[in-house]
């Protein structure tokens, strides 16, 4: 089967609803590299305040890192991490949201993946062992779809 020619999909008919996206992923590191994180004794500085940062602005550009992406205008945009005992890895969520033709999953799963390639980028000077891994979506609502909700 030949692919057909590329095309941003055309929502122009659509109605505007409130929507939201969830998103999650992980960085898997050392106990040592974690303990670093939660001192807060990494040489770069404050690990999970760049990684929120880092997160935030890369939603907000999103329609420029991903080729067919729409321009959306987001409402709020969450990133947060958690750090659970006797884990060797960083959880992070996203949240984004906003009121559009279109939904914001992709804003999410951008945050939650430039977070934890910042988490990388900081660490990776002290565990070049890391790992990124699971980022998917985890709940949307808004539009015609409804709301979906991945199996936990």
């Amino acid at each position: 089967m030949e692919p057909g020619p590329i095309h941003m999909v055309d929502v122009t008919e659509k109605k505007e609803t409130r929507r939201q996206a969830i998103a999650k992923g992980k960085v898997q590191m050392n106990p040592a590299t974690l303990e670093l994180i939660r001192k807060g004794e990494l040489e770069k500085g404050d690990v999970l305040a760049v990684a929120k940062t880092a997160g935030i602005m890369a939603a907000k550009e999103t329609h420029r890192l991903i080729p067919l992406c729409h321009p959306l205008q987001l409402t709020h945009i969450a990133v947060d991490f958690n750090l659970p005992e006797n884990r060797n890895f960083v959880e992070i969520t996203a949240s984004a949201k906003g009121i559009g033709k279109t939904g914001f999953e992709m804003e999410a799963l951008v945050a939650v993946s430039v977070s934890a390639l910042t988490i990388y980028d900081m660490c990776k000077a002290v565990d070049s062992s890391m790992t990124i891994g699971e980022i998917c979506l985890v709940r949307k609502s808004g539009g015609k779809s409804g709301i979906y909700l991945a199996d936990e």
